[in-house]
């Protein structure tokens, strides 16, 4: 194939270079193919030879975690500045280094430990694409690409780095096909040091004192780098579990926040919208963006979940993030409790407050009367007569009030959009654009705002939760306003009467609903023949909307715009419809406004406001 890359290149005579990011899956995922289908005789690794036994023993353990912990001594031959300083070092399954260790032990091959034990291993300024890329690119030309993009000049501490490392590697048998894993910053220094013979290094450095210690389940989303609920999956690829037989970063990120959204509806009993997800897909893959990468990472999840949803929802994806089957705190070694702080440096803090009761919240002066709840099971269900039925008075004027606020928000929308900014000429219009003004400031001219006016007043609000394609609310109702400045409604719910609250009180939930004015005029939207062209309920309730409202403006709410033919129906009737995204509005107040409670008579309504709440 013209232009391929030739992997021969990256192999000098019994030494065959692989290249790897340190604790990315992918490359892991890659080295363990590799290595299986190669089958070397000695695999080299780029990992502390004073660590060699504390690696082989963590090894031994996996698929727990372990941390392997020793004073930070970062002279040779000197204590350190802090008796409480220490190196944690997080051995997990998604490292490729790890992985090279496992997979030589598992084909029988001699493994040597090659990094240098020189001090602190010298940090090179550099960055690399997105691992994810491998998925469509490839392994090799993944390398190809990077290694065409060199740092402009290695640093004394990389070269002498390097040339340690060659010389461990010089000592090895020239005869035995050799595997040498190390990082692919570092890839090219030790190839040019391997082409010419190198001396011991003069200085190193003996870690004592390693310790061993098992960290707690809780805290491994903190410590590792790819997080723990990928690399369960990553253990399920090597053992050819399941559906794990390719682990995909997007796929393991749906299955994340399918979990978190499962533990969130069981501990609020809120529900998450199709437009939430859409919009933390597009949130999340900005944030991507930002940091160049192609998939978001486990913060920004965190992040979306918490910005998109709330609090609580975010705190459910960091533990979905953070679940581990295989990680237990019974174990041979100490369990301990290891902070992100004491891992890594300049790491990310994310506070997430979840708003659950607590205990303290709950407990009530003994003179405060309780809700009521029924003496037995059925009680309030053999007081339904079914006679009639009725609202409640305070979730009409609140949502009578909203109505109110989205045919002024949806007016403020079209205004916006009609709004231009021209340079001062004979009038200054509807004032000066003074952030205009300043950006142009070096063409010395002053510029104004000029706003089109709307004609017309909005007349039907609809506001759509959910279009329903499966059929989830049946509750199909039309009621009439019961004074002049209440409007007629229609709405689709779930049956209200299926959940009571109290003796004849039942709650429901909005799938949709459309208001008009003036009162006292709508038929039964669900049964009118003149709506049969709808294809769902939220287009009936919308025909309804266009056909009922006697201003010129009709607003629409809902997680995508209705299809063009309305536009034009409401145009040959002389009509405009307003369409306004739900996800614009506030989350939390559409989640109070979408319950609605439904009485059986009027009766009920003295004694609702005991059992509402």
């Amino acid at each position: 194939m013209p232009g391929a890359f030739d992997p021969a290149s990256l192999t000098r005579g019994a030494f065959r270079y692989f290249p790897v990011l340190p604790g990315r899956l992918e490359f892991a995922i890659e080295l363990r193919r590799a290595m299986l289908e190669a089958r070397p005789q000695v695999v080299a690794v780029e990992l502390p030879a004073s660590l060699e036994e504390a690696y082989l023993t963590a090894v031994e353990r996996l698929p727990q975690f372990t941390v392997i912990l020793y004073p930070d001594n970062t002279v040779p031959g000197e204590p350190a500045d802090d008796d409480d300083s220490a190196i944690y070092v997080p051995v997990e399954p998604c490292d490729p280094f790890v992985e090279a260790l496992r997979t030589a032990r598992e084909i029988g091959a001699d493994i040597l430990f090659i990094e240098p034990d020189l001090g602190a291993k010298p940090h090179l300024q550099d960055s690399a694409p997105d691992p994810y890329s491998i998925h469509f690119i490839g392994y090799e030309k993944y390398v190809e690409i990077y290694r065409l993009n060199p740092p402009a000049e290695q640093a004394p501490d990389v070269i002498e780095y390097a040339a340690a490392i060659a010389w461990k590697l010089q000592g090895a048998d020239p005869s035995v096909n050799t595997f040498v894993v190390t990082s692919l910053n570092l890839l090219d220094p030790v190839m040019d040091a391997m082409q010419i013979p190198q001396d011991e290094p003069a200085r190193t450095q003996k870690r004592v004192q390693v310790e061993l210690v098992n960290p707690h389940p809780d805290c491994l989303a903190e410590i590792t780098i790819e997080y723990p609920f990928l690399q369960s999956r990553y253990e399920q690829f090597r053992e050819g579990l399941g559906k794990a037989a390719i682990v995909d970063r997007p796929r393991v990120q749906y299955d994340v926040l399918r979990a978190a959204e499962k533990n969130y509806e069981q501990s609020t009993g809120d529900k998450l919208a199709h437009w939430h997800r859409q919009l933390m897909a597009r949130y999340t893959r900005n944030l991507a963006r930002i940091n160049n990468d192609l998939v978001a990472n486990l913060f920004d999840l965190a992040v979306a979940a918490r910005s998109i949803v709330d609090d609580n929802y975010g705190w459910e994806v960091w533990e979905a993030a953070n679940r581990y089957p295989a990680q237990q705190t019974d174990s041979d070694l100490e369990t301990v409790r290891i902070s992100g702080e004491e891992v890594w440096v300049n790491s990310k803090r994310l506070r997430l407050r979840r708003r659950l009761p607590r205990f303290k919240q709950r407990v009530r002066p003994s003179a405060l009367k309780r809700r009521k709840k029924e003496n037995y099971p059925g009680e309030w269900a053999e007081q339904l007569n079914g006679n009639s039925i009725c609202s409640y008075p305070p979730e009409d004027i609140v949502i009578e009030n909203y109505g109110k606020f989205l045919k002024t928000k949806a007016k403020s929308f079209i205004s916006e959009e009609r709004e231009r900014t021209e340079p001062f000429t004979t009038s200054l219009l509807d004032g000066i654009d003074l952030r205009e003004t300043i950006r142009n400031w070096h063409e010395k001219k002053i510029y104004v705002r000029h706003q089109e006016r709307l004609s017309g007043e909005a007349g039907s609000v609809i506001v759509i939760f959910d279009e329903d394609r499966d059929d989830k609310y049946q509750y199909l109702t039309t009621w009439l306003g019961e004074h002049q400045n209440e409007s007629d409604m229609a709405f689709y719910a779930t049956f209200p009467f299926d959940h009571l609250v109290g003796p004849g009180i039942g709650r429901a939930e909005y799938g949709g609903f459309l208001m008009t004015l003036p009162p006292r005029r709508m038929f039964d939207v669900w049964t009118d023949p003149d709506y049969e062209f709808a294809e769902s309920k939220a287009e009936r309730l919308l025909m309804a909307g266009i056909d009922y409202s006697v201003e010129k403006l009709v607003v629409y709410v809902a997680a995508k715009p209705p299809r063009s033919v309305f536009r034009s129906i409401a145009t040959r009737m002389g009509q405009k419809i307003l369409y306004i995204p739900i996800g614009q509005l506030s989350a939390t107040k559409l989640k109070k406004l979408r319950v609605v409670h439904v009485l059986d008579g009027y009766d009920r309504r003295p004694e609702a406001k005991q059992y509402i709440w």
